[in-house]
């Protein structure tokens, strides 16, 4: 099979490449991302590739950074192992959330052209079906299908309770629970992988996704460690994002633990988590209704009535804040670089100016 084949170009990507001048560039697909330098798979082999000055330079005025499961436009250099990344082909999908520590909304690409996420918590103290809100929201706005997975169920007693209350707050997303010491729902994961389709696999620190991906491609490619007794923390194991070439088929992206999850904007992915609350507030009496202390809140009757958990309903109202806020920090950084912008272009506007007065004058 051809390499590229393998690693998930097909006839869309190939028709999408043929309709621009790509001059003498050739497609390949990151593999590995380590900031400056990344892998690119071609149908050569695994080169290492770097930015042109060119592409660099645009991205600085904003855009996404090539990520792993990219498909690029790769110049190879002439007898060496590594080649010019000129360009991004459009992402099918893009799995993005808000980056930390960051005044601004600015997004923080983690894998593309994904077509399922796993997403994994594990079944010890670390366990939050808050959590995993807030990361169906993220599957959801980036485009791809989600995956429940409930890993390490050799450390739980109620393993089915905790998948039957994740399927409440996930309608329709597949949950499984699995176990990679004990061998566990191994066919129901690989079910997933087929040829040419990608997988990624998110969650916190700890939770098993570099266990998972071993386990799966029966190897030792991914370092693991020993979560902390005292609160079933993990420290992050994977340092980089990862593409694999699985033998049963498939490609799988590994990525490192997230201590906390920022969500970057949202594209309906709020809605469609939170059907339930939506459906209900239909029946409040303001159109606005923020479900507190307004009057004939049907919303808040549900609560009272047991018919909805208090702790989603406050889940789903933080959530809604918070990308409120996201919305505003980015329509300001867009009014700053707007700013910027002008600033740089009037100095050559009025010196054009001049320049063309004097020479009206002296003509």
């Amino acid at each position: 099979m051809n390499k590229l084949m393998q690693y998930g170009w097909s006839a869309n990507w190939d028709q999408a490449w043929s309709k621009e001048d790509r001059g003498l560039h050739n497609p390949g697909r990151i593999t590995a991302d380590f900031g400056q330098k990344y892998k690119v798979m071609t149908e050569e082999g695994e080169i290492w590739g770097e930015m042109s000055g060119k592409m660099k330079h645009a991205l600085q005025s904003g855009g996404a950074y090539p990520a792993v499961g990219d498909w690029v436009e790769l110049q190879r250099l002439e007898g060496e192992e590594r080649g010019i990344i000129h360009g991004v082909m459009e992402r099918k999908t893009s799995i993005s959330r808000q980056k930390a520590g960051m005044k601004s909304a600015q997004e923080q690409l983690i894998a593309a052209n994904v077509d399922i996420l796993f997403l994994v918590t594990s079944l010890n103290d670390d366990y939050n079906p808050r959590r995993m809100e807030r990361y169906l929201i993220m599957a959801w706005n980036s485009g791809v299908n989600p995956v429940i997975l409930l890993s390490k169920a050799d450390l739980c007693d109620d393993a089915d309770l905790k998948a039957a209350e994740m399927e409440l707050i996930a309608p329709g997303v597949p949950v499984h629970v699995v176990s990679a010491l004990e061998n566990m729902g191994k066919e129901m994961v690989t079910a997933y992988l087929k040829d040419g389709v990608t997988v990624a696999l998110t969650g916190s620190s700890g939770c098993g996704k570099s266990t998972i991906v071993n386990w799966i491609a029966e190897s030792a490619s991914q370092k693991t460690q020993d979560i902390r007794e005292g609160d079933s923390r993990g420290r992050h194991t994977t340092t980089h994002r990862e593409l694999f070439l699985l033998p049963q088929g498939g490609l799988m992206v590994d990525t490192p633990g997230m201590r906390e999850l920022q969500l970057y904007d949202d594209d309906g992915g709020l809605e469609q988590v939170f059907t339930d609350i939506e459906a209900i507030a239909e029946g409040c009496r303001f159109a606005d209704c923020r479900h507190e202390d307004e009057a004939d809140c049907a919303v808040r009757q549900a609560v009272e009535n047991g018919e909805l958990d208090e702790k989603r309903l406050q889940n789903y109202r933080k959530t809604q804040r918070e990308l409120m806020f996201q919305m505003k920090k980015e329509a300001r950084a867009q009014r700053k670089m707007n700013r910027m912008d002008r600033s740089v272009k009037e100095p050559v506007r009025r010196k054009s100016s001049y320049w063309n007065k004097r020479m009206h004058d002296e003509g």
